[in-house]
């Protein structure tokens, strides 16, 4: 069973930076898209950036300018990275890694779903 695992969030105040982590074990991944989703409570959740296979980035205009995706394919394990810099308590939220495919436009995750870890921003 593929297990991706979220890890980085904590409470921060407002303007301060944290970086998410998550990884995945398989070499397989490393030709897949991956996606950060957040949701916050009692809201749906939200793509809010996303990476190809081959390093093209797209972010949610909320966060654009704020955020970083980036990647690493080791040789077993993928490690995707969510840089967030001067965060807002808007950005309050349980953030989740995903791993899919680019169709067109449209990011479609496959795999991940996970617990996610906890951003919490205070003012």
């Amino acid at each position: 069973q593929v297990q991706v695992v979220e890890s980085g969030g904590g409470l921060v105040q407002a303007g301060e930076s944290l970086t998410l982590s998550c990884r995945v074990s398989g070499s397989i991944f490393s030709a897949n898209a991956a996606g950060w989703y957040r949701q916050p409570p009692g809201k749906p959740r939200e793509l809010v950036a996303r990476i190809s296979a081959g390093g093209r980035t797209n972010y949610a205009d909320s966060v654009k300018g704020r955020f970083v995706i980036s990647r690493d394919n080791a040789k077993s394990t993928v490690t995707v990275y969510l840089q967030m810099n001067s965060l807002k308590p808007d950005d309050t939220a349980n953030y989740y890694c995903t791993f899919g495919t680019i169709i067109g436009t449209n990011y479609e995750p496959n795999v991940g779903w996970g617990q996610g870890t906890q951003v919490t921003v205070s003012s």
